[in-house]
C-alpha cells in the first residue's frame, strides 16, 4: 500500500511516474493508428531496458517521431537517423531508431488498421483469471508468440513476443492488475 492508501501493482511502486503511468494507462484498451504506433515504438525501444527510462523520455520520443505519426515516420530518411542519434532526450540506438521507420512503413502496407490488427490477437477476457502476484504474469502467451510471428512476417522488427506481450498489457488487450490492485476493481476506472 502507497501514501495514498491505494494498493498497486508491485511493479508500479517504486517511482512516482509508474504509478501514474500504472494508474492512468497501463491497462487501459487504446485504441488509433498513432496511439498504437507509439506503442510498438516505445515497446521496442524498452527491450533491454527499464520502462522507467522509455516513460521519462516519452515526451522528446513523440517530439523526435513526429507524434509517431506512422506516414510521417515511414518518410525518415538518413539525415533523420542521423538527427536522431543526435537526440540525447531519446534513447540513441540505431537498430531501434531503423526498426522504428521500417515498422512504420510496415504500417502503410497494412491491408487493415494497425489497432485493428494488433487487437486481434487479444485473448478472450473471460477465458483468463487475474494474477495473484506478480509471479503469476507471463512473460509471453500463445498469443504474444502469435502477434510477434505476424507482425514479423509482414516487415516488423523488434517485435518479440516478450515485447508484444507487453504492448498487449499496456494497451489493455489483456489485463494483468494483481487481485488486490485497486485497478483490478471493475469500477475503479
Amino acid at each position: 500500500m502507497t501514501e495514498d492508501g491505494l494498493v498497486r501493482c508491485g511493479w508500479s511502486t517504486s517511482a512516482e511516474d509508474y504509478m501514474d503511468y500504472h494508474d492512468r494507462e497501463w491497462g487501459y484498451p487504446l485504441h488509433g493508428a498513432s496511439a498504437m504506433f507509439e506503442r510498438v515504438c516505445l515497446e521496442s525501444f524498452q527491450s533491454g531496458l527499464s520502462w522507467l527510462v522509455i516513460l521519462r523520455k516519452r515526451a522528446a520520443f513523440r517530439e523526435a517521431f513526429a507524434g509517431f505519426d506512422p506516414a510521417r515516420v515511414a518518410e525518415f530518411d538518413e539525415d533523420d537517423v542521423h538527427r536522431l542519434l543526435g537526440n540525447t532526450g531519446i534513447v540513441r540506438n540505431r537498430a531501434k531508431i531503423a526498426a522504428t521507420i521500417r515498422n512504420a512503413r510496415a504500417v502503410a502496407e497494412l491491408d487493415r488498421p494497425l489497432d485493428e490488427l494488433l487487437w486481434s490477437f487479444a485473448p478472450d477476457a473471460t477465458a483468463r483469471q487475474r494474477p495473484r502476484s506478480l509471479a503469476d504474469v507471463p512473460a509471453v502467451t500463445p498469443e504474444s508468440r502469435a502477434m510477434a510471428k505476424e507482425l514479423k512476417r509482414r516487415g516488423f522488427a523488434f517485435v518479440g513476443p516478450t515485447t508484444c506481450y507487453a504492448l498487449m498489457q499496456a494497451t489493455g488487450m489483456v489485463d494483468d492488475h494483481i487481485v488486490d490492485c485497486w485497478r483490478a476493481d471493475p469500477s475503479a476506472g
